[in-house]
């Protein structure tokens, strides 16, 4: 292995979140649109801790007919739900940890989505996490990578880091954390740059 820890983020890494697909679980095809807007129209907010997630939804419901409301309580109860893991991801979190490999958490996530996070097996693996809302830092603001940093002991050389986002991967790296931008059909390119042989 060429990494002590390999560190993860979660929508897009660990398991999907595409909204259409979200929502698709909730309502039809007519709705959709009208749900998507409602729900997601500051979910950044969520993600920065800024707003409580009873607030965003009561503003949400305002934004919509009284026809959807029940369906939009529903989505913001369970919406976690319908995330599908991305099961070679995980396989290699098998691996890796038979290697003993540090394994962490690092994503964007309303303090609700941490508080459910167990809902996937795949985290009682995990010997850390850390998940924008509830500390009010994200990415790709640099002081979320050193509170990574600093709660882990970790040292950023020692580290490599999976996103699906570019500038997230380029916020780590000015840190001095190598990582990859995982596409979802990279993997074998990632396990080649840790040092995970096939």
């Amino acid at each position: 292995m060429n990494y002590k820890h390999i560190i993860f983020d979660f929508g897009n890494v660990l398991a999907t979140f595409q909204s259409d697909d979200l929502l698709r679980s909730y309502c039809n095809r007519e709705d959709l649109p009208i749900l998507k807007n409602a729900i997601y129209h500051n979910w950044q907010a969520l993600d920065e801790g800024s707003i409580p997630y009873e607030e965003y939804q009561e503003e949400t419901l305002h934004l919509l007919p009284d026809c959807l409301h029940d369906t939009a309580r529903k989505c913001f109860a369970t919406w976690y739900q319908h995330m599908i893991p991305i099961q070679p991801v995980w396989d290699m979190i098998h691996r890796l940890k038979e290697q003993q490999t540090g394994l962490y958490i690092l994503s964007n996530a309303p303090i609700f989505f941490e508080e459910h996070a167990d809902f996937f097996e795949i985290t009682r693996l995990f010997d850390g996490a850390v998940y924008s809302g509830s500390i009010k830092k994200f990415k790709p603001n640099p002081d979320i990578y050193q509170h990574l940093f600093d709660t882990f002991s970790l040292n950023p050389s020692d580290c490599f880091f999976m996103d699906d986002k570019p500038e997230n991967i380029k916020a780590a790296q000015k840190l001095g954390m190598n990582g990859m931008v995982f596409t979802g059909e990279n993997l074998s390119e990632i396990k080649h740059a840790i040092g995970l042989e096939e």
